[in-house]
């Protein structure tokens, strides 16, 4: 075989195995760019996705569109179910199984006994669902033969507990620095700062008990040549329950006087009030997170009464139910009970009426 035709056969095995290798990653381009298609469009439609919104009072007036707690909320598409019960704040939120995709009709299903069954006809989508439920009755009736008690004059009551300190006394302690003035130092401490004179140093301490602390600590010289002495140590200006004070003197005899105010520290309860916020048959307020012994007091039918809310919050003329925010402050909801009414003040005529339990 001459050297021309061996380069003719290697020139077209050389051209067969790169048709061959084009092929592969060509399969291989294809094969990723649909698996990216897969990923980017149909995986997402199949993530579990999550209905999420709120259930309010129907009403023409914002204000009194109030929170509906404990509705059940039934969620049907393509013959799945899926159930939960809106919370204190209306607030509902539950995942659809993987099969549900968006786009998907579904019929969401409300009830609650004291206001009338609501279906709503919606599509899945990434949205907020807020639903409006019309009370089964505009009129609460109260008992038979008996006129609305009305409560007013509402304030919440409750304590927050705080560090204060209370001044119990004060100490005093005098002490002296007993020295000779004029004698040079020669170079054996403690000497003057400028290392001329020789120097004495003396000291005091004060304890001011166990649970006590010492406050506004100072210390004076008070006899003997006061100008030629130094504060050689301050262990007092910081308070605490023990404090020490000490002295450098070059020159005669000095006394000091080292005093302190004594405080004890004790966990107070403080007592707050404030005013709820009535809306229609509502009143709302807000606490801190560490709120304690929360009462509301009232005047009912003319007597001013002071109505613990325990845990169970519990009360004789409204039902409670309490929500914690995310930075723990808790936000509370009495609705009236029937036979019940808010006096409220009007805001267009300024005058005062009656908000009665129904038209």
């Amino acid at each position: 075989m001459n050297r021309s035709s061996w380069d003719i056969k290697i020139g077209f095995s050389m051209t067969k195995e790169v048709k061959i290798g084009l092929g592969v990653a060509l399969v291989a381009i294809i094969v990723t760019f649909l698996m990216a298609l897969t990923f980017f469009f149909y995986l997402p439609n199949h993530r579990p996705i999550w209905l999420k919104g709120a259930v309010v009072v129907r009403d023409a007036d914002t204000r009194d569109r109030l929170p509906i707690a404990n509705v059940e909320i039934i969620a049907i598409s393509d013959g799945v179910v899926a159930a939960v019960k809106s919370d204190s704040s209306g607030y509902f939120a539950f995942q659809l199984p993987a099969s549900v995709r968006r786009g998907r009709a579904v019929t969401l299903q409300f009830r609650h006994p004291e206001y009338q069954p609501l279906d709503m006809s919606e599509f899945v989508a990434d949205e907020l669902y807020i639903a409006e439920m019309e009370p089964l009755a505009k009129k609460l009736p109260g008992p038979p033969n008996r006129p609305e008690i009305t409560v007013g004059s509402l304030r919440v009551r409750y304590s927050l507990k705080a560090m204060t300190v209370a001044n119990i006394g004060s100490a005093a302690k005098p002490f002296q620095v007993v020295n000779t003035g004029n004698v040079p130092c020669k170079g054996r401490p403690p000497c003057s700062p400028d290392g001329k004179w020789k120097a004495a140093i003396g000291s005091a301490f004060l304890d001011a008990g166990v649970g006590n602390e010492f406050r506004n600590a100072r210390v004076s010289c008070i006899a003997g040549p006061c100008p030629f002495t130094k504060i050689e140590k301050d262990d007092f200006s910081n308070g605490g329950q023990t404090i020490r004070a000490s002295a450098r003197n070059w020159s005669d005899t000095t006394t000091f006087l080292l005093e302190a105010e004594v405080f004890h520290p004790m966990i107070s309860e403080i007592v707050h009030e404030s005013q709820p916020v009535i809306f229609g048959r509502a009143l709302d307020f807000t606490l801190p997170a560490s709120a304690e012994g929360v009462c509301i007091e009232a005047e009912v039918n003319g007597q001013t009464i002071i109505y613990p809310l325990g845990p169970a919050l519990f009360l004789s003329w409204a039902n409670c139910d309490v929500t914690v925010n995310p930075d723990q402050t808790r936000v509370y909801r009495c609705n009236l009970k029937a036979g019940y009414e808010f006096p409220v003040t009007s805001g267009v005529n300024g005058e005062e009426k009656l908000e009665q339990s129904g038209d």
